[in-house]
């Protein structure tokens, strides 16, 4: 079964693995060992689907410095449909809508339409109202979708921390299924609490209104070093103080971060069980660090497992 099809059906338990593209000024034979390093990792892994991200400065969300500098990666649909064409796992390819004008997104989907083979994508709009100020709105892209690619299987992204601050989320999610959405991939979670406030709200709200969750991918992301740690909480993601306290003065920090997150869904898992929502996890590093990405891989078998 296609994992669009596994997706429509509602299925619980799918595993994603999450990768970023190669820096845009890779010399070519760094690229082609980058990508053949890749694809032995992924055909180990065996994961359910690929999650390649569209990555952005993201400075316009935050006064903040960004302890990490960017650097401009590859067009995320090119290194997934081309770079790694020999892969032949399913990839949820994420695309940044505003940096499309209106002309730009009709010759994507006019490409996706074509394409005989299954595509999956997770929209994203700017990271800021002043990112992209001339770029296509979200709400419009879901509408183009409707009607020029419908058979594209769409992904919604949510974020526990946005539901902490306005106690809104569930409402976007649902908002965004009526537009299209037909699974949700969450921001890298260590705040147990918020992500259940949040799947407890949507689970009510569907509830009240006689319909059916779809697949929640929760994605996790292990943690070695402050440095990371800082960066994360610059992303925006949410560290309850005991556990960043455990994380700061551990001696294993990444080993600790591992035991954590693995926690951290077996909670998640029962409790979605409870509420009958068909969870899902996704594994990424957001650190380049060879350590941080080894410890990925085992995050990523550990969870599978369970």
């Amino acid at each position: 079964m296609d994992l669009g099809e596994r997706i429509r059906q509602r299925e619980a338990g799918l595993a994603f693995y999450g990768i970023a593209p190669p820096k845009r000024a890779t010399e070519p034979e760094a690229l082609g060992a980058i990508v053949a390093q890749l694809g032995a990792r992924l055909q180990s892994l065996a994961p359910d689907g690929i999650v390649v991200y569209d990555i952005q400065p993201e400075t316009e969300r935050t006064n903040a410095p960004r302890p990490f500098p960017f650097l401009p990666t590859l067009d995320p649909e090119h290194f997934a449909t081309e770079l790694l064409s020999g892969v032949a796992t399913p990839k949820i390819v994420y695309r940044c809508v505003p940096k499309s004008t209106r002309e730009q997104f009709l010759a994507w989907l006019t490409a996706a339409a074509a394409d005989r083979s299954e595509r999956l994508s997770v929209m994203v709009g700017a990271p800021s109202s002043s990112a992209y100020p001339t770029g296509l709105p979200l709400a419009e892209a879901y509408e183009l979708v409707a009607q020029h690619a419908p058979a594209l299987v769409l992904g919604g992204v949510a974020i526990a921390e946005r539901h902490l601050r306005g106690n809104a989320e569930h409402l976007r999610m649902l908002e965004k299924t009526r537009r299209g959405c037909q699974f949700f991939v969450t921001q890298a979670v260590y705040d147990v609490s918020a992500t259940k406030s949040l799947l407890s709200d949507y689970a009510l709200t569907l509830r009240e209104r006689g319909e059916a969750p779809v697949p929640v991918i929760v994605t996790y992301s292990p943690c070695g070093s402050v440095k990371t740690l800082e960066f994360m909480k610059w992303l925006g993601i949410s560290f309850p103080r005991w556990l960043e306290n455990e994380l700061v003065y551990s001696s294993d920090a990444l080993g600790q971060s591992i035991d954590l997150c693995a926690s951290i869904h077996a909670e998640l898992a029962a409790f979605a069980r409870s509420k009958g929502i068909p969870l899902g996890v996704n594994v990424e590093s957001v650190s380049i660090r060879r350590a941080e990405i080894e410890a990925s891989v085992e995050l990523f078998s550990r969870l599978k497992r369970l």
